[in-house]
């Protein structure tokens, strides 16, 4: 059987503009992650570590090293940390790498949970090896990757929100990325990186967006909501979005009666008072 990739690629195109990912379903009958590269593709496990390896008996070398500073946490000669070198920040470094493409094609694939739970890894990491490197140039390699995945975390919150019909949470954890990133730049004393900042220009952006958008309104987050709950055949919480839905359009005709009883109540410019008729017919709501 030959090894040529051509199969596996032929018609699924790299895109240079767009990030390409798929499941497929793996030899040992799980799901495999793929994201399309230039010269080929990357393929991924969906959970643990994106490679597949379980480095010294661990899920990670991450996690190896979280136990090591577990067990040493009372000992004074660690009160400073693990100590961290060269070798160790190269072996976590790569290991982050795997997954910054692995929350990448993901979030192609709208894995909100995932892409939360690597986002969150990889900051945590950052803490981690800031606060445990032997040498602080070695936490400091890890800053440009930072806001990156601050940004990337915020925006795999707010679209789960958003699947939830939660707008107003959405906008919470937005602003929350963009402050995070805000407090970083200056926490590390370069506060020249908020002006040249993409990430801090998308999240800004984004909250305007949406704070502006028709989609905001209620009913239409709910309705957006109830399609990917469809989509997902989780009907329980369909029939409760459902329920949402009919409460918010009953409350808004509830609230355009009590709004048109109001103008027709007030005085008009000439001074008349406007009288409704006893026709039985509801005031017409405005469009």
């Amino acid at each position: 059987m030959s090894k040529d990739l051509i199969p596996v690629l032929e018609g699924w195109e790299f895109l240079p503009s767009k990030v390409t990912a798929r499941l497929i379903d793996g030899l040992e009958g799980k799901s495999k992650l793929q994201l399309r590269i230039d010269l080929g593709v990357l393929q991924m496990e969906l959970d643990g570590r994106p490679d597949g390896r379980t480095p010294m008996g661990m899920e990670s070398y991450y996690a190896h090293f979280l136990e090591l500073a577990s067990a040493v946490a009372d000992d004074a000669d660690f009160a400073e940390g693990l100590g961290l070198g060269e070798d160790d920040g190269l072996k976590l470094q790569q290991e982050a790498v795997q997954y910054y493409h692995r929350y990448l094609a993901l979030f192609q694939l709208e894995d909100w949970p995932r892409v939360i739970r690597d986002t969150q890894r990889n900051l945590d990491l950052f803490d981690f090896v800031g606060h445990h490197a032997e040498d602080a140039a070695l936490g400091e390699l890890f800053h440009p990757f930072r806001p990156y995945a601050q940004m990337m975390n915020a925006r795999a919150w707010a679209h789960l929100w958003i699947e939830h019909g939660e707008l107003k949470r959405a906008l919470e954890v937005i602003e929350q990325g963009i402050e995070s990133i805000k407090a970083f730049c200056l926490g590390i004393g370069k506060p020249e990186m908020l002006h040249g900042s993409e990430e801090l220009r998308f999240l800004e952006t984004w909250q305007l967006e949406l704070q502006a958008s028709p989609e905001g309104a209620p009913e239409k987050r709910l309705e957006q909501a109830l399609e990917h709950a469809v989509e997902r055949e989780d009907y329980e919480s369909a029939a409760e979005l459902r329920d949402k839905i009919k409460q918010v359009l009953q409350d808004k005709a509830e609230r355009a009666e009590r709004e048109a009883e109001a103008t027709v109540a007030k005085p008009s410019s000439r001074g008349h008072e406007l009288k409704r008729k006893k026709s039985g017919k509801k005031s017409p709501k405005s469009a």
